[in-house]
């Protein structure tokens, strides 16, 4: 997991150990309001982004030559600041505490992954497992029971699985819980996808079989 750029958005702060230590290992990008987690990660960030209307004075005043005030509403803090990561050369990205709040928002930043996709490698951490925009026909690294689910972008996918306890054979995904709440089975999973780009959703486990997710990212 080298040269890989954290972005770490407003939402609930992380709680499991994975993206706890994601944050302590890579270097930082925050979200406006995010940048009041600062002083508790006692790490230098790399650049605060976004309208700024939520940012601690305190944080201003000290970080004012990192800001980077973006004040246009047609888009929300965290695309500003993939925009950012992108513009900059930082195209390995990890988005961080960007669900957990508000369902709206978590709805919402899930659905911008296949634009994000477009421009940089991007995935959400979250406390449950790793989000994925999957552009095209892939395999993954799995364990069996591992919770798997699948999400259609534009509601016209169709995908294929090998690997998963309910397989799925030329399946058009019309409607978002078509594909959920499945199983690996094995060591590997394939995904072949015609029409489009899912969102894929690969639950933690526990103890080493977190870092069985992570080789996916």
């Amino acid at each position: 997991m080298e040269n890989i750029t954290v972005i770490l958005a407003d939402g609930r702060f992380p709680e499991h150990p994975v993206p706890l230590r994601i944050l302590k290992k890579h270097r930082i990008v925050y979200c406006d309001g995010a940048a009041r987690h600062i002083r508790y990660l006692k790490t230098e960030p790399l650049a605060i982004v976004g309208d700024c209307d939520s940012v601690p004075s305190g944080i201003l005043k000290k970080y004012h030559n990192i800001i980077f005030r973006i004040p246009e509403q047609e888009t929300n803090d965290l695309t500003k600041a993939v925009m950012w990561c992108n513009e900059h050369g930082l195209n390995n990205i990890m988005i961080l505490g960007a669900t957990g709040e508000r369902e709206d928002h978590t709805i919402g930043n899930i659905s911008l992954l296949a634009e994000y996709a477009r421009l940089v490698k991007v995935r959400m951490i979250t406390d449950s497992g790793v989000i994925l925009p999957v552009m095209k026909s892939s395999e993954f690294v799995t364990f069996p029971g591992q919770d798997i689910s699948f999400f259609s972008v534009n509601g016209n996918s169709e995908i294929t699985t090998e690997g998963l306890k309910y397989p799925l054979d030329k399946r058009r995904l019309t409607s978002w819980w078509q594909a959920t709440l499945n199983r690996a089975t094995g060591s590997t999973m394939k995904l072949l996808i015609n029409r489009g780009p899912v969102i894929l959703f690969m639950g933690y486990g526990t103890g080493k079989l977190n870092s069985i997710v992570l080789k996916n990212v």
